[in-house]
């Protein structure tokens, strides 16, 4: 039987997307796959329906980048209410109980300060984590419970931005895996409150600012004066998912061998760990490999040619 070939245009490249809110990350693929008529693409880590911000968009051969993405650091900025206990940890759960708020400024930025580092979190039962193929959140909405590991994560910065009166706002930097709720939620429990996240919105994926995201409605109106070409001009290239990696430059013989497969000696390249390689004299960028115990590097993944 034929191989059914995909439908739509063949896109690559990477679509910094400012996510509205009230949008599961989901649907907002989707709204951008049909803008871009695009055969493949992807989102690299969701961002819960009430978030806004930073959603990158894969297309086509980025895909196979995504989970570099998906696992990079982010930062976020988040407006929470103390006092307050939801379901869910956020403002679209049903509010379990509510307690006076007394602590002073002081005590409220001491007990966030206090998760600056490496800690443990134990997941929310809101989480897109499994268990035995069952997202938790599905879990919970059937009002099942189930026991959750801690999971070590680093909180890199906390900035405060505000507080008054039980509404505390920040800015977090923090490793892949981190949820914001349950720093909320810990922070609220450290004093005696409670609390949940009313905002959220992130501002940043691995390498990419947010100067560089655009709203579903910006890329309407670029498409509608410019059509696909103006839209396709906004993607970025497939080696910005890992510009902050090591670079590696590769003579035409050793690129040749690498994008058949096979690991390559290069004198230029750290001791170990994951590179993003080039091929040197066109610059053309092949994929992304690891050096291995003899000094070689072999490919890991690399863009069709």
């Amino acid at each position: 039987m034929a191989k059914r070939r995909p439908r739509g245009r063949n896109v690559n490249g990477i679509l910094l997307l400012d996510k509205v809110g009230g949008v599961s990350s989901n649907g907002a693929l989707q709204m951008v796959k049909k803008m871009f008529a695009a055969a493949k693409a992807g989102h690299t880590g969701s961002l819960d329906p009430l978030a806004t911000g930073m959603l990158p968009i894969c297309f086509g051969e980025a895909t196979k980048f995504s989970q570099f993405l998906l696992e990079s650091d982010k930062s976020y900025r988040v407006t929470a209410k103390l006092g307050v206990i939801t379901e869910t940890g956020d403002a679209d759960g049903d509010v379990v109980s509510t307690t006076a708020v007394t602590a002073t400024p002081a005590q409220i930025e001491d007990a966030l300060m206090s998760f600056k580092g490496d800690i443990e979190q134990v997941p929310s039962m809101y989480s897109a984590i499994k268990h035995q193929g069952v997202p938790l959140y599905k879990l919970a909405r059937e009002g099942k419970t189930v026991e959750r590991k801690p999971r070590p994560v680093t909180i890199y910065d906390l900035r405060i931005l505000r507080i008054e009166g039980d509404e505390l706002e920040f800015e977090v930097d923090c490793s892949k895996g981190t949820y914001v709720r349950s720093l909320v939620e810990d922070t609220g429990e450290k004093l005696g409150c409670g609390g949940h996240v009313t905002a959220l919105r992130r501002l940043s994926a691995g390498p990419y600012p947010a100067e560089r995201m655009l709203t579903l409605e910006q890329l309407g109106k670029i498409k509608e004066t410019g059509g696909f070409e103006a839209i396709d001009e906004l993607l970025l290239p497939l080696s910005t998912s890992v510009a902050d990696w090591p670079r590696i430059e590769l003579g035409d013989n050793a690129a040749y061998y690498l994008q058949q497969g096979q690991p390559v000696m290069t004198s230029d390249r750290p001791a170990d760990g994951w590179v993003s390689i080039y091929q040197a004299s066109s610059e053309e960028f092949l994929g992304v490999g690891e050096v291995l115990e003899d000094g070689r590097i072999a490919p890991r993944r690399l863009v069709s040619g």
